[in-house]
């Protein structure tokens, strides 16, 4: 193939131009974590849950509501889409569009940055600040050791949901599957039953979450295990990767515990009730140095995965 003959079918290939296009958007325009669209839909599912969810109700009822709340919601956001996608003039702008506001890199490794950096200096009230907006967990009783798997275990999920996760669904159904992925998982985040209110309510957001997980963090899991350690991390995952109470999670946070030695998991405290997790990966309480192991690992990792996902695109949309 000539230069110019593969420069044309780059030029013609709109899923490849719409995933490059919504990424090197997201790195010059990231969209500000308090001022994102997707915080309205959090804010909805606060109200739904409100009218629907009824602690006095027995089991049944309460986990019936939370499958009809989670359609309600989930089945309006995919009709609406649709209805756009047909009535836009451009579609290869509305897939960036769409893939542009799923996507969460940029405010993960800014995170990620300003974790390391707080808890590198000890300073707990600042870490417990940053994890507070992304965990259900009580923070205000986390020592520094614990932050520190907390702010782990953070950083690693966020990476494997709020980037491969969207990824991965861009490639299967483009940008409407990406953004639809990004709204199951503010349900289960939003809907969990680590809160007293959604103890039965929520379970079905979590459910779909999980079956949503499993393909893309365990890819993500397998590659992480690449490269220096690998033998070990798949020895963990052979040995631990079905112990986490979801299956997808459990594999990412196995493997880049076994990768680095670290220790994740373990009891965490949800509504000033401790409960029990299990421990997974090596021995070493994460520390400043680890998290920013951690970021550079799963950066590389990145890259990795976009360049896998644009040759497939090239080569299977092109032909399509």
């Amino acid at each position: 193939m000539t230069t110019s003959a593969f420069i044309a079918s780059l030029t013609t290939n709109s899923s490849l131009l719409a995933l490059w296009g919504a990424l090197l958007l997201h790195r010059l325009l990231p969209i500000p974590y308090q001022l994102h669209p997707l915080r309205i839909w959090h804010q909805v599912a606060l109200l739904v849950a409100t009218r629907v969810n009824h602690p006095h109700e027995n089991y049944s009822q309460r986990s019936l509501a939370g499958y009809l709340a989670w359609a309600l919601m989930w089945l309006t956001a995919f009709v609406l889409l649709l209805a756009i996608s047909q009535l836009v003039w451009y579609p290869t702008l509305l897939q960036l569009t769409l893939l542009w506001l799923a996507l969460d890199w940029h405010h993960t490794a800014h995170l990620s940055q300003q974790f390391n950096h707080a808890y590198s200096c000890n300073n707990k009230d600042q870490c417990r600040q940053l994890l507070a907006p992304h965990i259900n967990r009580n923070t205000d009783v986390l020592s520094l050791l614990g932050l520190g798997k907390a702010g782990a275990e953070t950083i690693i999920l966020s990476y494997g949901r709020h980037v491969v996760g969207v990824l991965f669904w861009y490639a299967v159904g483009g940008g409407i599957a990406a953004i639809l992925y990004r709204l199951a998982i503010g349900l289960a985040r939003t809907w969990s039953p680590t809160r007293a209110q959604y103890a039965v309510f929520g379970y079905p957001a979590i459910r779909i979450a999980a079956i949503l997980d499993i393909v893309p963090l365990r890819l993500l899991a397998l590659l992480i295990s690449c490269g220096r350690n690998s033998r070990t991390a798949l020895q963990g995952l052979r040995q631990q990767g079905e112990h986490w109470h979801l299956p997808g999670p459990g594999w990412l946070l196995v493997a880049t515990g076994h990768k680095l030695a670290l220790s994740l998991g373990g009891p965490a405290i949800y509504n000033n009730i401790k409960m029990e997790r299990p421990r997974l990966g090596g021995r070493i309480t994460p520390s400043a140095l680890h998290i920013a192991q951690i970021q550079q690992l799963i950066t590389q990792r990145l890259y990795v995965w976009v360049a896998v996902e644009s040759v497939l695109l090239y080569f299977f949309c092109g032909v399509l």
